[in-house]
Order: structure tokens, then sequence, then C-alpha cells
């Protein structure tokens, strides 16, 4: 690595970190995907289902079209071998079981119950107990599971919401662990029935914990600030984060650099390579790693993010959950999916280009959606009028543009 780069070969490490310089595999299969969270070191999961479920997006935008029951398999396993599970690692988040040791100190800090969490658990130790006897006897279970078929469970320590609440607040303190999930809920089983004993007894001193995911951040970032690579796993204390980067500067475990208009140092994997050049076109997650912190979005990409989810319809700018779209080592635009299920179709809600956009990109969008309707086996593409970008979408797939929120959320 050179100690200086500039501000377009800062987004090339970055996206080539990401996967994003490699050339999709004629197929996808598990060697494929355990590779591609190897290099990503987790998949944020996130509840909206509107298009699809976040997990899922940033595999397709790298590897292309896949089978997203492999991913489920894998990555969900309700039987052991694991070789995932799922922990607060950037939020709630897929990881690999050998990253569960540096996460240790996480879950030291909920079970101190220095949060408005712990006091709620320190108040409830009877259910809270009264859920370990009951996942003891039984085996892993859904909070559904433990609730009954008869509706609400009652009795001196529950009902179905505090028995949820009750299980959350013992997986953050890892008295209990995901033992997998079933059509999207979460099953919680002691740690001794989701894990072998060589892996819960494993044990990482907590500066050498902090160190290393510190330093896993900047290797799966590409280049970041200490506040960028901090931000990754989530790590709670900027001034622990200073001193730990410093440390593995002095290793030679990173380097530090200059990046053209940062005006923070930026620090990165000694062995990386800048790309020299990104050939792709994906939409990402408002939740890839790319993506995921907006200020460092703005500074790497020049690109303005938010969600509106909570954004009333009216106030909206650009809809519902659009996602960024990428082309080549640039954020061009950005669109608002939905999959119409019902009436299988992919909608197109909204489409808006950036100033960054390259001319004719609607003839690199459209085989896009394309191959995302059929990989979510939907029957076609429908585009409503709303956004610069949505009329040269519609002409060139050759569909009628369809007046603004149609089928909206």
């Amino acid at each position: 690595m050179v100690d200086s780069i500039s501000a377009a070969q800062a987004r090339r490490l970055a996206l080539g970190a990401q996967g994003f310089a490699v050339p999709r595999p004629a197929s996808v299969g598990t060697r494929q995907l355990n590779l591609l969270i190897q290099r990503l070191q987790l998949l944020q999961l996130d509840s909206v289902n509107v298009f699809e479920r976040s997990h899922y997006l940033p595999v397709l935008a790298r590897l292309g079209p896949y089978d997203k029951n492999l991913l489920d398999r894998l990555v969900f396993a309700t039987r052991p071998p694991r070789r995932y599970l799922e922990f607060w690692a950037h939020a709630a988040a897929i990881v690999p079981v050998e990253t569960l040791p540096l996460l240790r100190h996480r879950m030291d800090r909920y079970a101190a119950r220095e949060d408005e969490w712990g006091r709620w658990a320190a108040e409830r130790r009877p259910l809270l107990d009264g859920l370990l006897t009951e996942l003891a006897a039984r085996g892993p279970m859904t909070a559904g599971e433990i609730e009954g078929d008869d509706g609400p469970r009652r009795g001196p320590w529950w009902d179905w919401s505090d028995a949820k609440l009750g299980l959350e607040a013992l997986f953050r303190t890892g008295e209990v662990m995901s033992a997998g999930r079933i059509r999207f809920e979460r099953r919680y089983g002691l740690p001794e029935q989701v894990l072998p004993p060589e892996t819960l007894a494993a044990a990482v001193p907590h500066a050498d914990a902090i160190r290393e995911l510190l330093r896993r951040g900047v290797v799966a970032l590409g280049v970041a600030t200490v506040a960028d690579a901090r931000d990754y796993f989530r790590l709670p204390y900027l001034a622990e984060a200073k001193v730990a980067m410093r440390e593995l500067v002095e290793s030679g475990e990173v380097v530090e650099l200059r990046v053209e208009g940062w005006r923070e140092p930026a620090y990165a994997d000694p062995a990386a390579r800048i790309p020299r050049r990104i050939d792709t076109v994906a939409l990402l997650s408002p939740f890839d790693p790319v993506v995921w912190d907006r200020r460092r979005t703005l500074r790497v990409f020049d690109f303005e993010y938010r969600i509106e989810i909570y954004t009333p319809p009216a106030r909206r700018r650009f809809g519902y959950y659009t996602l960024p779209l990428l082309v080549d080592d640039a954020l061009v635009g950005r669109i608002d999916l939905k999959s119409d299920r019902q009436r299988g179709v992919l909608r197109v809600q909204s489409a808006w280009t950036e100033p960054a956009a390259p001319p004719a990109l609607e003839q690199r969008v459209v085989p896009l959606l394309r191959e995302i309707a059929a990989w979510q086996r939907l029957e076609g593409v429908q585009i409503a009028g709303w956004g610069d970008l949505a009329p040269r979408l519609a002409a060139e797939a050759r569909v009628p543009l369809l007046p603004r929120g149609s089928g909206a959320v």
C-alpha cells in the first residue's frame, strides 16, 4: 500500500474488499456462500419483507441469483454442527461460530445491566430462571412454542410478551443462544444445546478481542477511519478503539494512509490491492456494509441516503424502501422495489438517478430488474411513474408506465 490514495482509489478499494471486484461465479453453492460470509464477516438481519429480507440481498448483489433455501439451511441450521449463529455483532446479525469468543465482552456488558434491558431483566429474574428451566427440560424452542398452542401462557412468571422479552434479555447476555430459525422465527436454546464445549470454553482477553474486531472491520471495509472500523462490530468506546488501532499500526497488521478529501486518517490491510476497475450492477440492501453507515456512505460515495419507512407517505422524497444502485464504482441512483407476490410481479415503485449516473443507465438496469424478478419467481416487472429514471426504465423494458403510487406501500 502507498501512503496516499485518491478518492476514486478509495472507492475501488472499499468495493474490492466487499467482493465487488470478483467476477460472479458460474453457480452458487455452499462453498461460494461460505467464502462470501467469511469475507463480509457477518450478514445483518432485518424483518422488513416488502421486497426481500435484508440478509439475502448482499449475497444477491455480489454473487447473483442463488437458492435462498441453501443460505437458510447454512445459516439457520436447527441442529448441530453449526457454522453460524446469530448475535448482536453490527446489529442483529449472522456471524461465524468462531467469532463468538470475540463478542463475549458484549455479553458481559449486557449482563452488567448497564442499560434499560439490563434493569428490566434484573427486576424479572424469576421469569428468566423459569425460561431457562423450560429450555433445559424441552430443548430449543421459539417464543411461540414456549407460549403454547392454547394462547398466551399465564402463570406466576409470564404472559407471551414477557416470555419473548425474557428470551431476548437472556439472548443478549449469552445465557441462551440462537438455535436456528424456522420461517424466520428465532429458536432459543441453552448454550450447551447449541454449541460444542470447546467453543463455549474459548476465551479471548477483552483488549485482544477489541483489537481483532477492529482489524476485521478494516479488512472488510478495505479502507476505514477509526470510526468506520469501530462501527463494523459496533465497538462501544472510541478511546479504546483508538488505542487498539495504534497497536495494530505498530504491529504492522494495518497501515495508515491518507485519502483525498478525508479529514481523518485512514487505515487499510497491508495486503490489500486496489482494483484497477470495478465492473458491476447491483442493488444494495439498506443494511449492506457498503452503505449501512450513512456518514461513511456520504464521504466515500458522495451519496446521501436514508430509508423512509417511518416517514409519512406525503413527505417521502424517494420511496418507502429505496435500494442504492451501484454501477461499477459509484452509487448512481436509488430504486424502491416491492415483490407483489399476489400478482406475481416485481414493482418498481420509484426510480431515481444521481448526478454521477452514466448515460444509457436504463440499458444496464433493466436486465438486472428482470434477473431479480426471476430470482423472486415473479412473472415480470411493472414500473410506476415516480422519479426521473422511471420513464426511461419503462421505455427500455417496453412496459407501460403506471401511475405513481400503483401498488405502493
